[in-house]
């Protein structure tokens, strides 16, 4: 009875009065829509009128800039000197750049032959090294047209010779273009200018020209002359992306188009002004409304609250999960089967439907270390992350104990779908604030994709079940996307991590040392371990194979202590040469790892000064304390670490300070374009300069020519490692191995005279 009564009374409440309210509010949407409209055309024409001055004032700053130059590039002496090239370098350092500087304050100066390379670059700072190849392509384009304009201006005689005969512009004595560049990091205008000779008939020749390039940094008080000549106040420059929405911007290009900064001030907005005025009415009649509306719906309204709010729990409650919140596996299954039906009544050939599997890593550890209550929260405050994460078309669930699922619809590309998995990685990458503990927790990931991975409920959850395994058979903390050979992979990984397993048992491992070659002894200073598996069905197996599927399967820290043994027994047939073992970041998370070492030491009776302990950068990833420990205790004892592959992954300055290595490994991707690249010379140069400063050890990776050698040990690389000094051997033939190697006093002569 009173169901009914409360129903009716909200069956009225929406028939009469609900109408009513809605034509008096789309009346005063329309007529704020209208203010809006009219505030935005407002301040759109007065932005733009701003943007024309500010871009018109930037044009004379950028003319006076090239007005300038022209004392030092019309000038017979400047040309001649020019043309002769670095000989008269230091003339034109003085004469020209340094000259720039002190009158007109022009922050870097270049001046370019005709091959594009720098006769003189002076920064007024002191700045070295500013000129890189990204500014040099940035000046290509408006160099190349000078020196069209240049050749341009010589005329054809009667004689048949040519005279240079240039058709300066208005003002201006000089060939020039300008613009805005990115220079030492910072925004730039610039200028460039041919270098031409001030009495026209005074030799001057019909080919390219050097040019003088002058850069003047968009400093506060640049920018505030460019407001004085704008008469906009507040000019300022900021990042090339859009910043604040109340800030007028113009994006400013270099000349191949690419961003260089944003000009931002603050836009005088007249019909903002306006509205603001009016606004006061328009909340009061609002709120008016607002008080009529709730007064005669609350009445009508109360009866059928109660039972609407009734059913609504008890609906939700058969639908959601307690604890999270979210929907259970049934209304996710249910949601998951509407949404494929949607997708396939609606499909247009481009839209897909992506399954997610999200499992948390290590969730048991925190169970077991915290308790449950903690592992309760953990659960809330994931789910509190990736409530914010999911868009308005998808769907969050939670499956089971720590394991979530997700819905994406509507993508209309996989890179859309990696972009969200990425975020969701991204989200979760920060600590969790849990029982009084800073937890970091990691996710692993698994997709599957309708139509192409099957368009049922039942085939895509399967599959994106499998492409979980495979992200977290891979070292977690990633996602996978499923792919048909997932299945097969999945049984064949599992037979090779059963018979590593026995060949770790049975002793059917072995091991090779590739030697080291010290620069500046030119003998050997240590061997590299590196293991190795001979299958006895399949041959060869290689480290890249079976060492990830030690690392997923618990078998690397077995793997690695018999690598370790090895390699110490081993190290008696060497004992002036230092042994290096690759260890993994699992390893040193081992509660016995540190006993472990010291027990194999001791066992062999090796000295700890002569073991180099590898990591690569992967160790970094986790943000752990447990390996920061262990790498400490390993130095306390006297054992060296080593980074391996530097600058493949996490490279970082911080990291390189707080953990301590007494080894940098350049990885090989850096040293083996080094024979024909400046850059790449320039990149390693850098990281041996880096590990000097820090008091590291630096050892090059992948040598495989002679001028790579003689190019590290001129630029000061300590030790070289390589198929070029030796290829990884048996131990049976180290011994031979070690005193057959030494460095070509040729090489080291040659290196000599680089290195001075």
């Amino acid at each position: 009875m009173d169901q009914g009564i409360g129903t009716q009374g909200g069956k009225i409440a929406n028939t009469i009065i609900i109408p009513v309210i809605g034509v008096m509010l789309l009346a005063v949407l329309f007529v704020f829509a209208i203010l809006i409209w009219s505030s935005s055309l407002t301040d759109s024409a007065a932005e733009d009128s701003e943007r024309s001055l500010i871009e018109g004032s930037l044009a004379m700053q950028l003319d006076q800039l090239s007005s300038q130059q022209e004392a030092a590039a019309v000038w017979d002496d400047a040309y001649f000197r020019a043309k002769r090239g670095s000989e008269e370098a230091a003339w034109l350092l003085h004469q020209v750049a340094i000259s720039l500087a002190n009158v007109h304050g022009h922050t870097k100066t270049v001046i370019l032959n005709r091959d594009l390379e720098a006769i003189v670059a002076y920064d007024s700072d002191g700045a070295i090294n500013w000129l890189d190849g990204t500014l040099l392509n940035a000046l290509r384009r408006p160099v190349a047209n000078v020196r069209d304009s240049y050749i341009s201006s010589f005329r054809k005689t009667p004689s048949g010779a040519y005279r240079f005969q240039p058709d300066y512009r208005a003002n201006h004595r000089t060939i020039f273009e300008n613009g805005v560049v990115m220079a030492g990091g910072r925004p730039h205008y610039f200028s460039v200018t041919a270098i031409s000779p001030q009495t026209h008939n005074a030799g001057a020749e019909r080919e390219d020209p050097a040019v003088l390039v002058s850069f003047v940094a968009m400093t506060p008080s640049v920018l505030g002359r460019l407001s004085g000549m704008a008469g906009i106040s507040g000019i300022e420059a900021g990042p090339v992306q859009k910043g604040r929405r109340d800030l007028a911007s113009i994006l400013v290009l270099d000349p191949s188009g690419e961003p260089v900064t944003r000009l931002n001030w603050r836009s005088s907005r007249p019909g903002s002004l306006m509205l603001m005025r009016i606004l006061p009415v328009l909340v009061l009649l609002v709120l008016a409304i607002a008080a009529m509306t709730a007064l005669l719906l609350n009445y009508a309204r109360q009866s059928t609250r109660k039972l609407a709010n009734s059913e609504a729990r008890a609906i939700y409650a058969a639908q959601h999960d307690s604890l999270s919140g979210l929907p259970n596996r049934d209304y996710f299954n249910r949601m998951l089967v509407e949404a494929l039906a949607n997708a396939q009544d609606e499909r247009n050939g481009k839209d897909l439907t992506a399954v997610i599997y999200i499992d948390l890593d290590h969730f048991k550890d925190i169970n077991d270390t915290l308790g449950h209550a903690a592992g309760d929260e953990v659960i809330k405050a994931v789910t509190a992350r990736l409530r914010t994460i999911v868009p308005p078309t998808g769907m969050l669930a939670r499956i089971s104990g720590d394991e979530f699922a997700m819905i994406l619809s509507g993508c209309r590309s996989r890179s859309l779908i990696e972009y969200q998995l990425s975020h969701i990685q991204d989200e979760l990458s920060r600590p969790l604030r849990v029982a009084g503990n800073e937890l970091y927790v990691s996710l692993s990931m698994g997709a599957a994709i309708a139509p192409q991975d099957g368009t049922t409920a039942g085939e895509l959850l399967r599959k994106a079940d499998i492409a979980l395994y495979d992200a977290k058979a891979n070292g977690r903390r990633r996602w996978s996307f499923f792919d048909p050979s997932m299945e097969e992979h999945v049984h064949t990984r599992d037979k090779i991590a059963r018979d590593l397993r026995r060949a770790i048992d049975n002793d059917l491992l072995s091991v090779a040392y590739q030697p080291q070659l010290d620069s500046r002894t030119g003998r050997v200073a240590a061997v590299e371990t590196l293991v190795r598996w001979t299958h006895p069905e399949h041959g060869p197996v290689s480290p890249a194979i079976f060492v990830p599927i030690a690392e997923e399967t618990g078998l690397i820290n077995d793997l690695g202590l018999w690598v370790l043994r090895r390699a110490c027994q081993d190290a008696h047939h060497w004992p002036d040469i230092t042994v290096s073992v690759n260890i993994s970041p699992t390893q040193f998370r081992h509660p016995r790892f540190i006993d472990q070492v010291i027990e194999t030491l001791t066992a062999y009776d090796m000295a700890p000064a002569r073991l180099e302990i590898e990591v690569t950068e992967s160790v970094f990833a986790g943000k752990d304390d447990t390996v920061l420990t262990a790498m400490k205790r390993l130095k306390e004892l006297g054992l060296k670490i080593a980074l391996d592959d530097f600058g493949s992954g996490y490279s970082s300055l911080s990291y390189l300070r707080r953990f301590p290595f007494d080894i940098l490994k350049i990885d090989r991707d850096f040293i083996s374009p080094v024979d024909e690249s400046p850059q790449a010379q320039a990149i390693v140069r850098t990281i041996i300069d880096l590990g000097a400063a820090l008091g590291m050890t630096v050892v090059a990776e992948g040598i495989e020519t002679a001028p790579q050698v003689q190019f590290l040990t001129s630029a000061g690389c300590e030790r070289m490692q390589g198929y070029y000094i030796g290829r990884p051997a048996p131990v049976e033939t180290v011994s031979a191995l070690i005193q057959s190697i030494s460095l070509d006093p040729m090489i080291l002569r040659t290196a000599s005279r680089l290195a001075g």
